[in-house]
């Protein structure tokens, strides 16, 4: 399936490779990236540290692996400039906080930005919740209200329930059958009383795209704060704050190839947009986010983010041929396969797909050797189906049967081509195995049959 090649990497460093500790039971593995018929880029290789025997990986939008090219940047900062980027007093503390403002400008200019207006953070979680509750304290008791969607991610929906228990007044807007909002609705909630309106870029389940210009042009007119959460759209799709009228934006670093721990915060700065700190220190980070800042870390997010700005639309290219691939062979060998969320307004590096008369932890489990995420997203209590495929109106079986496949910058055709055959595969067998799906082939409508109860 793989070649294995002498010859390192345009991709990556030798030194990179020299450093990192080779294992018996570990290889690294250059493909060759076939991925256009130009031949500009035929002869380029994608480098994938591979340990033998692991799972296929189809879950980026949960996290992605590091890019080479960003550990080789952060190695330096993890060994020999060590020092506290706050330290004013010596040639340590000066290294590190050159790393740390290199970084901030490379954030910055991935999305348009003053290198100013960026703030680093933990993670997206912690940019949210900056964002909802920092906005909302600030600027109450005056304002005190805020406007959401029914399918953001938890984080988000948690701190609105949070502000509800404080008495601020929330509203969730719901989406259409295609996980897009009415822009027609967002505009009829918004009050006097709205301090901001917090929408997310592309949504992590589905993949749905909404239309954040619009919604920035809307707020602008009104007056009111725009945030978005753009974790899963950041370094993916291009993104201008100032076009897009974005007052707040919430960026993760292991969502776009950089290390986990870190994320970023964008905050205009004029207009000013006035946050209250969540937590009290030493007033790093503008006064905005006390603690010191992880240098190694923050180095990565920037190389991360350097990347993603110089590679967008190459990877771009490469999501659209993987996801048409993949769907065109589904839908030729099987029925009753629904892609849930808008087909075109969406990410196609993230598709979820419900397979009907099928349930979707029977085939996680059969699936076993390529890392997936349910759809359902089911609790072990309730085992209620996904809160985002609800608010699209999937029927509660359906919902059940949900399959995220999400693709990344280093997967490959043969491992899109492997999942398709084995998804396939064990999609028949457990169809066969359903009576409901023997019923269906019969002819039978399974809506219109009353089941008795016992």
């Amino acid at each position: 399936m793989f070649r294995v090649i002498k010859k390192f990497s345009p991709l990556v460093s030798k030194n990179f490779l020299q450093r990192c500790p080779q294992k018996q039971d570990t290889v690294f593995l250059f493909i060759q990236g076939n991925r256009f018929l130009s031949n500009s880029v035929s002869e380029k290789f994608a480098v994938k540290h591979v340990d033998v025997g692991r799972a296929i990986y189809f879950d980026a939008q949960a996290t992605t692996p590091v890019d080479p090219r960003v550990l080789d940047a952060m190695l330096p900062y993890l060994v020999g400039y060590y020092g506290n980027p706050h330290s004013r007093t010596h040639a340590y503390g000066w290294e590190s906080e050159a790393g740390v403002e290199k970084a901030r400008e490379q954030v910055a200019n991935l999305i348009g930005a003053d290198p100013k207006e960026i703030v680093f953070t933990s993670g997206a979680t912690e940019s949210n919740n900056i964002s909802v509750k920092g906005v909302a304290h600030f600027y109450a008791p005056r304002k005190k209200h805020i406007v959401t969607t029914q399918i953001e991610h938890k984080c988000v929906l948690d701190s609105c329930r949070a502000l509800e228990g404080e008495g601020f007044k929330i509203t969730y807007l719901p989406v259409g059958q295609n996980g897009i909002i009415s822009l027609k609705e967002l505009e009829e909630a918004l009050t006097p009383e709205t301090s901001l309106v917090s929408i997310m870029t592309i949504n992590n389940e589905i993949g749905v795209k909404q239309p954040i210009a619009e919604i920035g042009a809307i707020c602008k007119k009104k007056k009111i704060f725009f945030h978005t959460d753009a974790a899963q759209a950041v370094g993916k799709i291009p993104l201008d704050v100032n076009s897009m009228n974005i007052d707040l934006m919430s960026i993760s670093g292991h969502k776009i190839y950089g290390p986990k721990g870190v994320g970023a915060l964008y905050i205009r700065r004029r207009p000013r947009v006035r946050v209250e700190p969540l937590q009290s220190g030493g007033g790093q980070e503008r006064g905005m986010r006390s603690g010191t800042v992880p240098t190694p870390l923050v180095v990565g997010l920037g190389a991360a983010c350097e990347l993603a700005q110089r590679e967008m639309a190459y990877d771009h290219a490469w999501m659209e041929k993987l996801a048409k691939r993949f769907l065109d062979k589904i839908y030729s060998k099987l029925t009753h396969v629904i892609r849930n969320g808008d087909p075109e307004q969406s990410y196609p590096g993230c598709i979820n797909v419900s397979f009907a008369y099928v349930e979707g932890e029977s085939l996680l489990m059969a699936l076993k050797d390529v890392a997936l995420s349910s759809g359902s997203a089911c609790t072990s209590a309730s085992l209620e189906p996904s809160y985002v495929l609800r608010a699209i109106g999937t029927d509660e079986d359906l919902a059940h049967s949900s399959i995220r496949f999400g693709l990344g910058r280093f997967t490959t055709v043969e491992e899109v081509d492997y999942t398709v055959e084995k998804t396939i595969q064990h999609v028949e067998r457990l169809r066969e195995m359903s009576p409901l799906w023997e019923m269906v082939q019969e002819g039978v409508d399974i809506k219109t049959i009353q089941w008795s109860q016992h």
